[in-house]
């Protein structure tokens, strides 16, 4: 039975991944930890990760980039492997990251599901062959009108692969209203839409002469990450240090 430590228990991904946790099996949710440290579920609940008694396998991050740090600290120390959800990281964050890496396993993705992961994949495949063929790369992300950052993660990870497909030589533009130029030859586009309760849409967009191709991905609930944070909790349970990411949850 693999035990899991849920940081951030009481937001709205630490429930949808409670939810999922009741029809799993081989894993639980021993313990979870949350400012408000209020038990909303069949597991004790704290508001510091040093309250904690319970033994654990596995900590699952759904919070946000102010309290990784403090998380790092803590699965470093106690060699305690971990899935990162988080997003939104700086580039000292993401240092740590690397870091604490060396001492436990970490497992970090932009996006837990198995369709953004494949898009991720599909993506650089379309970027060799449109790009080099001189289409133009475009990304627009729309989330919910709580999420606090922007671009998504997903939005990043998804530019990285197509950047990296091109051989790095693309920068990114975040915004364009303050200019007065046409588009760059080299770039990729990344716009941001912030509303209602949009779970999250990525559309990646090639647009070349007289044609336009456009790969998308739809989330309809939360339920898709939590399944995907839980599989990747049990793939992590138990694995030596080192960074990880879902293409080894989803190769097995």
């Amino acid at each position: 039975m693999v035990r899991v430590l849920l940081h951030g228990c009481n937001g709205a991904m630490g429930q949808a991944i409670s939810r999922m946790a009741e029809s799993m099996d081989g894993l639980t949710i021993a313990a979870g930890v949350d400012l408000r440290a209020e038990q909303k579920n069949g597991y004790p609940v704290y508001a510091s990760l040093e309250e904690c008694r319970e033994e654990t396998d596995v900590a699952v991050d759904f919070t946000g980039a102010a309290a990784v740090d403090h998380l790092l600290d803590f699965c470093r120390e106690r060699q305690l492997p971990l899935v990162l959800c988080s997003t939104g990281l700086s580039e000292k964050q993401l240092e740590k990251v690397q870091a604490a890496a060396k001492q436990t396993a970490v497992l970090r993705s932009a996006n837990m599901s198995l369709g953004v992961n494949l898009l991720l994949k599909l993506v650089q495949e379309a970027a060799q062959v449109l790009a080099g063929a001189g289409f133009d790369m475009e990304i627009v992300e729309k989330h919910h009108n709580q999420k606090l950052d922007a671009p998504s993660g997903t939005a990043l990870a998804l530019a990285d692969s197509m950047a990296e497909a091109m051989g790095e030589a693309y920068t990114y533009r975040y915004d364009r209203s303050q200019l007065h130029e046409k588009r760059g030859k080299k770039e990729i586009g990344i716009s941001s839409v912030r509303g209602g309760s949009i779970v999250g849409e990525h559309d990646v967009i090639f647009a070349g002469q007289d044609e336009v191709v456009t790969l998308s991905h739809t989330a309809y609930s939360k339920a898709i990450f939590a399944k995907g944070a839980l599989e990747a909790a049990r793939f992590l349970a138990g694995k030596p240090a080192g960074m990880y990411t879902m293409a080894d949850v989803i190769g097995g």
